[in-house]
C-alpha cells in the first residue's frame, strides 16, 4: 500500500468489504492510463485515484465522477475497458 489517497468517504477496510478482496490496496497515480476502446482506440486518463486488486485496478480520473476498471499491466501501466457511474457498483463489478 502507499500513502495514496482514499475515495472520500470510504476507508480502506470498507472498499475490502465491498468487492470482496481482503487485499485490496491503494496505489500511486503517477502512471500511465489509458482506456482502451472496443475498436481498438485507445484514449489517455489522467488518474486521480487508483485502488488495486491483485491484477485488476480501479481509477478515478481527474475532472471525472466515473471508475473505470481495468488490468494492471508489468510495467506499471493499466489499460481500462468498463465505466462504471460510481465506487460502489465498480466494487461489485469486480
Amino acid at each position: 500500500m502507499t500513502n495514496a489517497p482514499l475515495p472520500a468517504g470510504w476507508t480502506l477496510p470498507r472498499i475490502r468489504d465491498v468487492s470482496g478482496d481482503q487485499e485490496a490496496v491503494t496505489l500511486s497515480a503517477e502512471r500511465v492510463v489509458r482506456r482502451v476502446s472496443h475498436t481498438g482506440t485507445h484514449e489517455r486518463l489522467h488518474p486521480e485515484i487508483v485502488l488495486g486488486f491483485h491484477s485488476l485496478c480501479l481509477v478515478k480520473p481527474l475532472h471525472d465522477d466515473c471508475w473505470y476498471m481495468g488490468s494492471l499491466n508489468e510495467d506499471g501501466s493499466a489499460d481500462c475497458w468498463t465505466r462504471y457511474d460510481d465506487l460502489h457498483e465498480a466494487l461489485r463489478g469486480l
